[in-house]
């Protein structure tokens, strides 16, 4: 079976109404509550969290003690020298400082070999909960209705994927563990410094409050501009994979000055939201550093006055210096974190506005294959519309025998594609019922539905793989020679065999170094592999040379005879054996009957086909 098009009737979207652009502009999520969804993808890992948790803290302790120890190396040395200085020591006790480097290398090794198990448990945590953040997102988008990507940029559902979920998994990796260090270092820093020196503590605690002024200012400004950041890079992802996909239109109707402004625009939205984001977090260093300084200056003066009274030892004064530094390092560190945070709440939010959106309606509980179909198919008071306010559909009623071939015609816009939407359930009915022999399709699992239709569309959809793989796409264990065999029944093993790798040809990004038509054979050559018990066909030949139009029309006619067959036409020409014609228009069947009943009665259909023929005899004549 065919993958069903990638495009089909326009909801309001990028370019109907308000659509995700309008919907990324809405009021974030509350804060605590998107963080509380993050931290569920973490909860299973909790054993191994805690382990993280106890080598940070682990390491962070051995770090902590240093300073104290180091300060007790440059006291011996000063007490040393001065001893000799005045004559009254026996000089610099070189033991005792060897003791106390040995100490310290100690520490520092169990510190890092602490260090290097936090990355490492942690590295497998995030990655183990990116990976169920990824499957949630994947099984979601398997379970969102078609309206979901007929009305979005695919370019900004690609970014919610990948850019947003790699965000929070860089913030996981790199700051959760750095969190955890910095607000142990502040407290152990703390408490160390208060073995020193309460007074040189207060100190040093005052300019604290400062700090989290600070922070919680810059912060408060920055996250708005992370979130545009988010917003923008959306945005420029679907523009690009828009242009992009479309490079050749764009070209044929000149429009690559506009697609370059429209490209200039989204860029500047994203470089303007950008340089306010980082210019912000730029600016808690340098706020930081000259809060920190302040305090610098006075714990020098007053350990200076304290050695002198000695109230403490000159190595207590170092030691102190240096935990004032290590008490600011993570103040500092927490507010970089703070603003990482902000950005890949923003991402977070973005992936639960998808992990939240409507899914199509489940299943029925009790719905159980009917096997293969006769093909009796049967819409009776059909109503539907894709907006509540614009009904589209408004009481259906079609009756197809098994093995019909029932041709759909009508204007652009006339509800042709819908029709077959509704046929194939990917949009639920507002009203009325389908029903296959007898059973509401409601009433059915929707891959049993679907499973009963093979399409062809004109839309051609290719994966990048070899010919061989994409025409065993329609039939799922299929054996070479069946695949084979599908081709020279859709006249395609002839072009096949002709190029350098035959079957084995491998089909690059959108399948550009194959023509048209014959990627339009390979998608019909994997419509009659799949041997489905109906068809949708939609205007099928419409891109292949005229000998190659012939000669598929005689395929098609094998491949449908005792299938019910539903035929979307554009050349009237190519349906005049049709056993049904339904003329739509404004979404309403307004005639039915066989080519020859519809001319004779002279209605909309008459009309249609006049105009054609009309329109084919001019240009033949021209």
């Amino acid at each position: 079976m065919s993958r069903p098009a990638r495009h089909s009737r326009p909801l309001p979207g990028p370019h109907h109404g308000p659509g995700m652009m309008g919907m990324a502009q809405q009021k974030p999520k509350n804060f605590k509550a998107t963080l509380r969804r993050l931290a569920a993808f973490l909860r299973p890992h909790a054993p191994a969290l805690a382990f993280v948790f106890l080598t940070a803290v682990l390491s962070t302790v051995f770090t902590i003690f240093s300073p104290k120890i180091l300060g007790q190396a440059t006291t011996v040395m000063f007490e040393g020298l001065l001893g000799m200085i005045r004559g009254t020591g026996t000089g610099i006790d070189f033991g005792r400082i060897g003791e106390i480097l040995l100490t310290l290398a100690a520490l520092y090794v169990a510190s890092a070999l602490f260090a290097y198990l936090q990355q490492y448990v942690m590295a497998g945590v995030v990655q183990k909960m990116v990976y169920d953040l990824r499957e949630s997102v994947n099984r979601k988008l398997a379970r969102l209705p078609l309206k979901f990507f007929d009305a979005r940029p695919h370019g900004d559902t690609l970014s919610r994927v990948v850019n947003d979920i790699d965000t929070i998994s860089n913030t996981f990796q790199q700051s959760l563990t750095q969190f955890i260090s910095s607000v142990v270092m502040l407290v152990g820093a703390v408490v160390m410094m208060l073995t020193i020196s309460p007074v040189l503590t207060l100190i040093a605690l005052v300019t604290l409050p400062l700090s989290f002024v600070a922070i919680g200012f810059i912060t408060k400004r920055s996250q708005k501009h992370f979130r545009d950041m988010q917003r923008s890079l959306g945005e420029l992802n679907g523009h690009v994979e828009e242009m992009f996909t479309g490079h050749p239109v764009v070209k044929a109707f000149g429009r690559e000055k506009r697609s370059i402004e429209r490209f200039e625009e989204i860029n500047g939205k994203w470089y303007e939201a950008g340089w306010r984001a980082q210019f912000l977090s730029g600016v808690i260093m340098p706020v930081m550093g000259f809060i920190g300084n302040i305090g610098y200056v006075f714990i020098c003066v007053l350990g200076g006055i304290f050695v002198m009274r000695r109230a403490i030892e000159i190595g207590d004064v170092q030691a102190f210096i240096s935990y004032s530094r290590q008490f600011a390092m993570p103040i500092t560190q927490t507010a970089q974190i703070a603003n990482i945070i902000q950005a890949t709440i923003a991402a977070a939010e973005r992936v639960f506005e998808l992990l939240d959106e409507e899914e199509e309606t489940p299943d029925p509980v009790s719905a159980v294959s009917s096997g293969k179909p006769a093909g009796n198919v049967r819409f009776e008071h059909v109503r539907f519309s894709y907006r509540d306010d614009v009904p589209l559909i408004e009481d259906m009623n079609i009756d197809v025998k098994a093995g019909q071939t029932v041709a759909i015609v009508g204007p652009t816009g006339a509800g042709k594609t819908t029709l077959v939407n509704l046929l194939m359930r990917f949009y639920d009915l507002k009203g009325g019922r389908i029903t296959i022999d007898g059973r509401d399709i409601a009433e059915m699992a929707r891959g049993d539905v679907r499973g009963m239709f093979g399409m062809v569309l004109q839309d051609t959809w290719l994966f990048h793989g070899t010919i061989r793989d994409n025409i065993a796409y329609g039939k799922e264990g299929a054996t070479d020679g069946e695949v084979v065999a599908a081709a020279k029944a859709a006249y395609a093993d002839r072009f096949i065999r002709t190029l350098p790798d035959g079957y084995d040809t491998v089909l690059n990004e959108e399948a550009s170094n194959l023509s048209q038509g014959q990627k339009q054979l390979l998608t019909i050559a994997r419509a009659f592999l799949a041997d489905p018990p109906m068809l949708i066909l939609d205007e099928a030949t419409s891109n292949v040379d005229t000998r190659t139009e012939l000669q598929i029309q005689r395929a098609m006619s094998r491949l449908m005879k005792g299938r019910t067959s539903f035929v979307i036409a554009h050349r009237l020409s190519t349906i005049r054996d049709a056993d049904l014609i339904l003329v739509m228009r404004d979404g309403a069947v307004i005639e039915q009957g066989t080519h020859e009943e519809l001319l004779a009665k002279k209605g909309f259909y008459a009309e249609l086909y006049e105009s054609q023929f009309s329109g084919q005899r001019v240009g033949s004549a021209g």
